[in-house]
């Protein structure tokens, strides 16, 4: 391993500005550090190593406008569900097996005129549906902590070229934990920013209300440093949230003397493994150290939250996944005899399992008869936990929680049993629902010396407090 990829964001930034090495050489460190793990780790799906090394080259020789960003000349990866133009796109499905998309979508466009060297594509669960990246069409990914365990998903990938130093950072997507929760299970960082401050143009929809582009990175000042650039109105997204974005790096090293942190009951209780509730109830203990104080807030409708974000995220997968059909989109069959034929046995032949039972479970919700005992029924859930939320922070700053009910389990453990691997999204799907912004960030290890992860879940817009409080948390002691 190249000494250069145990560097962080931030440490690359300064050695770049100070001509301590080239883009191209940092590059070409990472690109040797994927030839040689990832065989093993999987999280790539796609390597551009020519295209990576053009645009390293490109920021050397100072082609790049963006020159003075932070992350300009630093090497990234994308997640597969993130278009990005001239570069193979999948999913992690044969559905869009052979996808090119004409046009970036708009967080990868602004990554790369910050001058982000992009090293390929990420592994993941296919279309994003998934907490283990063992649904993707194509591989599974490991975790490069112990490679007989996932590495959580459905960014999977993305964390694990993380942890495994195969990129400085990545752009995962998080729809009920898709950020969270690998970053959990990996050791890494990251952020699920608020609903609608970074724009979902060109990223490949699984429900468009919960769906949201955020970082993964090593340290949270480097995860701050991604966000800076990646928020930000875009008109082609009718989602996306007008308003002027701090810096999130500017008040990062305040401290968090005089915060309220809310410990609500729900996150704690019956199903939550004790060595992730001692992990995370420690780490709060030292917020009390720092000079924070504990406050007890409960949330009643926690309890209803996963069953409604699966019943809202189920039908919205269904109505956006109807328009790969083998006709408009998508992978087709070889061989039909009529239409309803091409229709069928593309979509059977071109989703895998995970997929077509979400498929089902959301067009179940939202057929006639049932729409308003189950479809409307989560939308009001939905109110509730966002209400839940709203008080809970009247009495307090921040949240903090479990991320993840266990550590990173054995490959094959729960994947024969689909409710029990949906119960493994119980921490993180509230905040989805509720639209707020939440930070991973490794506070502990559990069983088998694997990391356990705890959430910093804040008010909207709240990014910048919760770097902050993150920030205090990773250099306590320090």
């Amino acid at each position: 391993m190249s000494e250069l990829t145990e560097k962080t964001v931030y440490e690359h930034a300064e050695a770049l500005r100070k001509k301590e090495y080239s883009s191209v050489q940092l590059t070409q460190a990472y690109l040797d550090q994927i030839e040689a793990e990832d065989k093993t780790v999987g999280a790539y799906l796609t390597v551009t190593a020519e295209k990576a090394l053009e645009s390293a080259k490109a920021f050397d020789e100072g082609k790049y406008s963006g020159s003075d960003s932070p992350l300009a000349g630093i090497p990234c990866g994308i997640k597969d569900n993130m278009c990005t133009k001239g570069i193979k796109t999948t999913c992690a499905s044969k559905m869009l097996g052979n996808y090119v998309p004409p046009y970036s979508a708009y967080a990868v466009e602004k990554l790369e005129k910050a001058g982000a060297v992009i090293l390929g594509k990420m592994n993941m669960d296919e279309f994003a549906m998934g907490s283990t990246t063992e649904n993707s069409a194509f591989k599974i990914c490991r975790n490069p902590l112990d490679i007989n365990r996932v590495p959580g998903g459905s960014s999977g990938g993305s964390a694990a070229a993380v942890a495994a130093k195969e990129a400085a950072y990545t752009l995962g997507s998080d729809t009920g934990g898709s950020i969270r929760q690998p970053a959990s299970f990996c050791g890494v960082v990251g952020m699920k920013p608020t609903y609608g401050s970074v724009s979902r143009y060109g990223l490949i929809a699984f429900a468009s209300s919960l769906d949201q582009i955020g970082p993964l990175s090593r340290t949270v000042l480097d995860n701050a440093l991604i966000l800076n650039v990646i928020v930000g109105h875009d008109k082609k997204d009718a989602t996306s949230i007008m308003r002027d974005y701090p810096d999130f790096t500017v008040d990062i090293k305040k401290g968090v003397k005089g915060m309220k942190i809310g410990i609500p009951k729900q996150f704690f209780g019956d199903g939550i493994a004790d060595d992730v509730k001692k992990a995370v109830l420690d780490a709060a203990d030292t917020y009390c150290k720092l000079g924070s104080e504990l406050v007890d807030v409960s949330m009643p409708s926690l309890d209803y939250a996963l069953a409604a974000y699966y019943v809202i995220s189920s039908a919205e997968a269904s109505s956006n996944l109807a328009r790969f059909d083998g006709i408009r989109y998508g992978y087709r069959c070889d061989e039909y005899e009529n239409i309803d034929e091409l229709y069928k046995k593309s979509r059977s032949e071109g989703f895998g399992a995970e997929v077509k039972r979400r498929i089902m479970l959301g067009t179940f919700a939202l057929s006639s008869g049932y729409y308003d005992a189950y479809y409307k029924k989560a939308l009001q859930v939905r109110s509730l936990v966002r209400k839940d939320f709203d008080d809970a922070f009247e009495k307090c700053d921040f949240i903090i929680s479990p991320v993840a009910p266990t550590v990173a389990y054995k490959i094959g453990e729960k994947s024969g049993d689909s409710l029990q691997m949906y119960m493994g999204d119980i921490c993180s799907v509230p905040i989805n629902i509720a639209g707020v912004p939440a930070l991973s960030l490794p506070c502990g290890t559990g069983e088998g010396g694997m990391p356990v992860g705890m959430q910093l879940i804040g008010p909207e817009f709240s990014e910048g407090l919760l770097y902050r409080a993150g920030f205090a948390f990773e250099n306590a002691g320090k």
